[in-house]
């Protein structure tokens, strides 16, 4: 199994997420640097969080234009999974690969706090209702979806996350940012490209918070 873990400027969970994707099974996860133009033979490409280039455009904007994302683009399209963590999730939608938007959080202010998410979806890398307890750490985390893109979220069960209360509860009060229907994290139609804000990498290790995610990485990498 081969893991592409994509680094650029301003990333910073690359190793974080090396360390929950190891604590999970994987014993061959590769750094990637950004200038590369050539993945090779991947079986996951993963997109970790930071903040790429400073964020000094939009948010995952100057990465999405990167030199190794028209391979990660045309190997996506070949069916090889794909996710994106955070600043991960930003340059997933500006690369077109997800729908949507993420814009500045309602309060304006960056939030960094624990959150529960509750995974909603049918397939699959976690049982619908299932829940976790993980970190965000995000100044523009907002989701935005227009009407007709979230009935297409809808129909093709392609939100994954919501965000929820302890009870599991998705209301306006558990939603940390203003996110458009609680969502926290969605799919691709197909269900191999998966992009969120929250950090499951950091609820993974016996020295975070909890381990809550750690069920979540051995059915991403099972899926492989």
């Amino acid at each position: 199994m081969n893991i592409s873990l994509i680094t650029f400027p301003g990333t910073n969970r690359e190793h974080d997420m090396a360390m929950a994707l190891k604590q999970a099974g994987a014993t061959n996860v590769n750094m990637v640097w950004h200038k590369e133009t050539d993945l090779g033979k991947t079986d996951l490409i993963v997109l970790p969080g930071g903040f790429s280039h400073g964020d000094y455009l939009r948010c995952g904007a100057m990465a999405a234009n990167s030199p190794i994302m028209k391979d990660v683009i045309a190997q996506s399209k070949k069916g090889v999974r794909v996710f994106g963590v955070c600043n991960g999730f930003q340059i997933l939608i500006e690369a077109g690969l997800l729908p949507g938007a993420l814009l500045h959080n309602n309060s304006l202010k960056f939030i960094c706090k624990n959150v529960h998410l509750k995974y909603v979806a049918q397939g699959g890398y976690m049982k619908p209702d299932e829940m976790i307890h993980v970190p965000i750490a995000h100044g523009e985390g907002n989701y935005f979806a227009n009407d007709a893109i979230l009935k297409q979220l809808e129909d093709n069960d392609s939100i994954a996350f919501k965000y929820c209360n302890d009870n599991g509860i998705c209301d306006d009060a558990a939603n940390p940012n203003g996110s458009v229907a609680n969502i926290a994290g969605i799919y691709n139609k197909d269900k191999t490209i998966l992009g969120m804000m929250p950090h499951p990498e950091n609820a993974t290790q016996d020295h975070q918070i909890n381990t809550s995610a750690r069920p979540f990485f051995t059915s991403l990498l099972n899926s492989l």
